[in-house]
């Protein structure tokens, strides 16, 4: 179960959507380089463009300019080299667990047996044993989730994109979920690009935090987060690297109500 590489780069991205009233510009000269096998977080204020940018990292959107590269090879539209995992956990209701984390597969043809020994593989791996047949509506988000990351590794993309997974969970579930996703991220070593925000998730995470500048959305500057995990969140270093990209973010939320006309 070991796709290998998954170096992303974006090159100068552009997107600018037309409204009925307006044009907007979400991303603007955009670069970002994500290696193979590392965790980074996407940062920034609200409507800065990071789910615009894994969209088209998913190839779910076309950028207006520049270039998005998986692996040296420009992304034109959605494929199997990219697992995502929205902020719903957009689950089939009408399929089991087992039959969710499996439904790649079986639309790939893949024989009976792989199947099988991949839905195993997965459900020991999320902590999902005895849950096989039941259905998304008898488990809790938690579970949920856990099921959506499980059908993203099915296929064995290079990457992981996930957008916000957590964001709907309460507090101690949350936790839980980013500790063990942490855990599967180190036995798997898929390249993950994760948006979030917040700042305590991204520190917790990643191994290096990507901080966006307000719309239109550009890399304002990258963070290294690289002590060891299991991270304290009541660590010295963890509090000043909060401090710093909660400046940064204060900054790019002031200068965008300033471009409104509006105070803070």
């Amino acid at each position: 179960m070991g796709a290998t590489s998954g170096d992303l780069r974006a090159i100068n991205l552009g997107e600018v959507f037309q409204t009925r009233h307006q044009t907007v510009v979400a991303l603007q000269d955009f670069t970002l380089d994500v290696r193979g096998g590392e965790f980074v977080c996407l940062l920034g204020p609200s409507g800065c463009g990071k789910s615009t940018f894994l969209n088209i990292a998913a190839g779910f959107l076309s950028a207006t300019a520049g270039q998005l590269l998986l692996d040296g090879r420009p992304i034109t539209g959605p494929g199997r080299d990219r697992g995502v995992v929205f902020q719903e956990h957009a689950l089939f209701p009408w399929l089991s667990v087992a039959d969710n984390i499996c439904f790649g597969l079986r639309m790939r043809g893949i024989s009976h047996d792989e199947r099988q020994q991949t839905i195993r593989h997965y459900i020991n791996l999320m902590g999902l044993a005895g849950f096989e047949a039941s259905f998304p509506k008898e488990l809790s988000g938690g579970m949920r989730q856990r099921v959506a990351i499980a059908r993203a590794l099915a296929n064995d993309p290079t990457m992981l994109l996930m957008d916000e997974p957590f964001a709907s969970l309460d507090a101690q579930t949350r936790r839980l979920m980013q500790d063990d996703l942490i855990g599967v991220w180190q036995q798997a070593r898929k390249t993950v690009l994760f948006v979030t925000h917040s700042i305590e998730e991204a520190l917790l995470l990643s191994d290096r935090v990507a901080v966006m500048t307000a719309r239109p959305g550009t890399i304002r500057e990258v963070v290294p987060v690289d002590w060891p995990r299991p991270r304290d969140d009541t660590s010295p270093e963890f509090a000043s690297a909060k401090r710093h990209i909660g400046a940064i973010l204060h900054e790019e939320i002031v200068r965008s109500f300033e471009r409104l006309g509006r105070n803070i």
